[in-house]
């Protein structure tokens, strides 16, 4: 009996890529929704196609839901499972949004289940790449460099939620023992290196496509794993070989993940992107290319033509835009935005408190929005309200007849008085203001996987792990003088502290703030109450922006949130562990 693969949302986008129809006798021969192994292994296009579909299981972060939204950067309003996530509540039956399976989330990049089937694809791959139809040995190379990228990548962000699990690189059949263990951190984290390492030496320095993996990729993912195994999570775990490191020589591990940021700095391909002169419009574009630039070492490219953008703003924008307002950045995140001198924002401090939005650092005003903040021109509904295309957030402004009216953009305003966000926050980063964003307008504009400005952060932390703080407060400065800010000059404790302040916001929203907070232990300082923030104005023409005076603003509660230790892990599903008895839950669940 012939094996097929039993894939047909598979089969019929191949059969669409390569102009099969039904009318070809020679497809009459097999079933029409199935494609048997020995026609993919023998064709290019095929195997080719087989492998973009891989790709697809490394999701992106720009769904409706955001990783953002399970940490201290945003407050996701539809719920969807996120409240349990931040109220540290979720269990190995009942993990919130982990186990709902939502597609319109990121979390089938990590979820047990789907991560292991991309795996399991990757395994098919490799193990029929050598006999295949593709003949040209450097293609052949470039696929099988492909394969171990994303075998390596799945296996990351398995890491990095669950700690060391089952290393599986061969193709199980129905009646092989299917019972096998979790491996160790330290295991998990050396396989996924020399597969990175693998990789790289296979791919070449350009991709043969764009969006494809190459030894840039490679070697940046290498070097965050590498950061990942070095840090205080990982390194004080002794008592539980599955989620750290029992003994060894952490400093050793410092060294290997510096050295691998090194390798991709030292390739001479990648800076940081410095087109526009105003850092704000920098900052801003550097996400909304539609391309790979300088900065850029992989991307998530979008087809129009196959409908698969994705829309930030819709899910994001303020509900006075007829947008859905979604993940909605909160006060904490807001505060930690440093002023343009340096400084630390501070209510306490009465100039800041009287006029919070001003003189902050310029990375602020390319990512919030914020009341006063200009968006772009409304729909033609809410423009004979304010036509001037202001964010409005305020509570309330009174009038000079004593009347008080909403802001358009607040869960009270006219336009919807539903999808408002509580905050007083919407997001700005990867929004295109030129688009109508709706559910039929969509953004075509990449998500970055991995950029230059993260292999810098990550040298830089490791720099401060072996106590080499020159290189790492150079690392920073570079990133701070492209963003307009001044260099900073911080030792010690406090250097530290710069750092993770300077990587919250430089890479804000772009998925790394949760793992961030859990390597770094620091669950129970930032998982507190989420805040947003209440504006009073007094107005003498509500049209007119120009004439409002007399703010004040207070932030205010929005949102339980609270912390658990065995929050630093996510719990591996309770189905899993009872189908498998050698699987070994997480602590504390």
């Amino acid at each position: 009996m012939k094996n097929y693969l039993n894939t047909l949302t598979l089969a019929l986008a191949l059969g669409t890529a390569l102009g099969l129809s039904a009318c070809n006798d020679a497809l009459n021969l097999n079933p029409l929704d199935q494609i048997s192994d020995a026609a993919l292994w023998e064709d290019p296009a095929l195997i080719n196609a087989y492998l973009n579909d891989i790709y697809l299981g490394m999701r992106h972060g720009l769904y409706e839901v955001q990783l953002g939204s399970l940490v201290d950067e945003t407050h996701f309003i539809h719920g969807y499972g996120t409240n349990e996530v931040v109220q540290s509540i979720t269990s190995a039956s009942a993990a919130g949004v982990w186990s709902n399976g939502r597609t319109n989330t990121p979390i089938d990049a990590y979820r047990w289940g789907p991560v292991y089937s991309r795996i399991r694809q990757v395994n098919i791959l490799l193990q029929n790449i050598d006999d295949s139809g593709i003949e040209d040995e450097d293609l052949r190379n470039n696929v099988k460099g492909e394969a171990h990228f994303l075998r390596a990548y799945f296996y990351h962000n398995l890491l990095r939620a669950y700690g060391g699990v089952p290393i599986i690189t061969e193709v199980y059949a129905l009646d092989d023992d299917l019972l096998v263990g979790r491996n160790t951190f330290e295991e998990t984290v050396d396989f996924i290196v020399a597969e990175a390492q693998t990789a790289a030496d296979l791919l070449p320095m350009q991709p043969r496509n764009l969006g494809r993996a190459t030894e840039g990729a490679a070697l940046a993912l290498k070097a965050r794993v590498l950061l990942y195994a070095a840090s205080d999570l990982y390194s004080e775990n002794p008592a539980n070989e599955l989620v750290g490191y029992p003994g060894g020589d952490r400093t050793a591990r410092w060294r290997a993940a510096k050295n691998a940021a090194l390798d991709v700095m030292n390739m001479g391909l990648y800076q940081l992107y410095n087109r526009q002169g105003d850092p704000v419009e920098n900052y801003t574009q550097l996400f909304l290319e539609n391309g790979d630039h300088e900065e850029i070492i992989m991307s998530r490219f979008f087809l129009e033509e196959r409908g698969d953008g994705y829309n930030p703003g819709l899910h994001n924008g303020p509900n006075g835009y007829r947008n859905w307002a979604g993940n909605t950045p909160i006060q904490q995140l807001v505060d930690d935005y440093e002023m343009a001198d340096g400084t630390e924002f501070d209510w306490g401090n009465p100039e800041h408190a009287a006029d919070p939005y001003e003189n902050r650092d310029p990375r602020f005003y390319a990512s919030i929005l914020y009341d006063g903040a200009y968006f772009r021109p409304r729909p033609p509904e809410g423009a004979e309200i304010e036509p001037q295309g202001i964010i409005q957030t305020f509570e309330e402004v009174t009038l000079p007849d004593g009347s008080k009216r909403p802001g358009l953009d607040t869960r009270d305003g006219p336009i919807e008085d539903w999808n408002g966000g509580y905050s007083g926050y919407y997001l700005r980063k990867f929004i295109d203001p030129s688009i109508n964003h709706s559910t039929s307008e969509k953004q075509i504009v990449p998500w970055r996987f991995f950029r230059y400005a993260e292999v810098l952060l990550n040298y830089a932390e490791a720099s401060i792990g072996l106590g080499e703080e020159g290189d790492a407060r150079e690392a920073i400065n570079q990133i701070r003088r492209r963003a307009g800010m001044p260099d900073i000059n911080d030792t010690g404790q406090a250097l530290l502290e710069r750092y993770r302040n300077e990587r919250r916001i430089e890479l804000v929203f772009e998925e790394h703030r949760y793992w961030d907070v859990r390597r770094w232990k620091i669950g129970s300082e930032v998982y507190e109450d989420a805040q947003g923030i209440q504006i009073l104005a007094e107005a003498t023409n509500y049209q007119d922006r120009s004439t409002y005076s007399n703010y004040q603003y207070d932030p205010i509660f929005i949102q339980d949130r609270g912390w658990q230790d065995r929050a630093y892990f996510v719990p591996i599903p309770n189905d899993e562990i009872q189908r498998n008895s050698n699987l070994v839950q997480n602590p504390d669940y």
